[in-house]
């Protein structure tokens, strides 16, 4: 197989005619250095494809989703050639044969700040399993300069969850502690307070959030107990907006730790309650938007409002939810398609449950209308996979992004409300 030097791929870059592959863990093409090199990210232009994914069986098809074609020159590198070897063998399986093999990237390539590479802006806050586990045996690792931390296990009314194992030393948290279920948005600033407060939080912890994946069903009583990846996010938007400095999300959840092979925990790790926020609540208002400034948004010429959820919730065919009963969306709202229900967000993530590669997100977005230099605030039908949507905005670094928290949910109950239903004119559809 053809191997590339640094200059004859950047040639290829330059005249646009590679296609090049990344195969090192995610983390690393999100911008985390794993192996010491001098810059963290990925080659420009370059598509995530880790070795790990090459287990699942539906891996033609991810690399059909990415565009990789069998007609393209393709160029594969990771950290160790036998890596992008391996990666290479599946694509001849596949019926690709214009491979190349780069075996450069730490020593040629990320060490010469000419050479084009990217990241995700906010890459810090997206941490790995490893990193977590050096934080909790007593390390330092990259971009934490703290001495206090809380790891929390995030669920909704589902304690067993956590109970049947969770990364040791971590706490539970219920979502229900800082989102109201009588209107599912954030709970009350002095409520807040006092939630953090019983979960051992102030402003100045560095939190580390996690769900479990459970394969959640909408024809359970309460899918939301097994849908506990997105539920923390939905809790680590909360935070953010109280006012917590320093908000981690473990990428890929309970999944990634198992998938690292680290051990696991089913004690019941106390609380350990602080009597002092440190700064007034909400800290970030900004950041949510109630429906006043929604119905602002709509009408405004530099602001959307983006709805993330599923296509048949977006038409009218179901509201998505078991305590919804009106059917439809807001007018004027862009789809930006969670997946296929209230309960999945299979388009803003990998097969593995990591977040998807930011630049896939980005195109699909833009296509539609969602773009950087406008105020965007995600809404769904309560909160949660708007929370997530506005999570994959702000690990991009956008810099104008919210949470309509009430949604469909709040919108709907008001019967002076407009609403549609059916499939709009210019179909946005993602």
């Amino acid at each position: 197989m053809n191997i590339l030097t640094t200059h004859s791929l950047l040639k290829l870059m330059k005249e646009d005619k590679i296609q090049i592959v990344d195969v090192r863990p995610i983390d690393a093409y999100n911008g985390w250095p794993m192996q010491n090199e001098s810059r963290g990210g990925h080659i420009k232009g370059a598509r995530s494809l880790p070795l790990k994914w090459t287990h699942y069986m539906d891996w033609i098809d991810i690399i059909g989703a990415k565009g990789l074609l069998p007609e393209h020159q393709i160029a594969i590198y990771g950290y160790k050639p036998e890596e992008a070897e391996q990666v290479a063998r599946f694509f001849e399986l596949a019926g690709y044969h214009n491979l190349s093999l780069y075996h450069n990237f730490v020593d040629e390539w990320s060490s010469n700040a000419d050479l084009p590479m990217d990241r995700l802006a906010n890459y810090q806050n997206l941490v790995s399993a490893h990193w977590v586990n050096e934080l909790i045996s007593g390390g330092k690792p990259p971009h934490y300069n703290n001495n206090q931390y809380v790891v929390v296990h995030a669920h909704y009314r589902n304690r067993d969850a956590y109970l049947s194992g969770h990364i040791p030393g971590a706490i539970d948290m219920d979502t229900l502690a800082l989102e109201a279920p009588e209107t599912w948005n954030r709970r009350s600033p002095e409520e807040l307070e006092k939630a953090l407060l019983e979960h051992g939080i102030t402003a100045d912890t560095t939190v580390v959030l996690y769900g479990k994946y459970m394969d959640p069903d909408n024809a359970d009583p309460f899918p939301g107990s097994a849908a506990g990846d997105i539920g923390a996010i939905r809790n680590a938007f909360i935070m953010l907006y109280a006012g917590v400095k320093d908000i981690r999300i473990l990428n890929g959840g309970f999944q990634s730790w198992q998938d690292a092979g680290f051990g696991v925990s089913m004690d019941d790790e106390p609380k350990k309650p602080c009597k002092n926020f440190g700064v007034t609540i909400p800290q970030h208002p900004e950041l949510a938007v109630d429906i006043p400034e929604a119905k602002e948004m709509l009408s405004a010429p530099d602001a959307e409002l983006v709805c993330v959820r599923s296509w048949p919730e977006y038409i009218g065919e179901v509201s998505g939810y078991n305590y919804i009963e009106k059917k439809g969306r807001i007018p004027g709202a862009i789809f930006g398609n969670c997946g296929s229900d209230a309960y999945h967000m299979e388009n803003y993530r990998n097969l593995d449950h990591t977040i998807r590669e930011f630049h896939e997100v980005e195109k699909i977005w833009k296509a539609v209308g969602i773009t950087p230099d406008k105020h965007l605030a995600f809404y769904c039908g309560t909160g949660w996979r708007g929370s997530e949507a506005f999570f994959n905005a702000w690990l991009m670094g956008w810099p104008k992004v919210s949470v309509f928290d009430g949604g469909w949910f709040e919108w709907s109950n008001d019967p002076a409300n407009p609403y549609e239903t059916g499939i709009p004119v210019n179909d946005l559809k993602i």
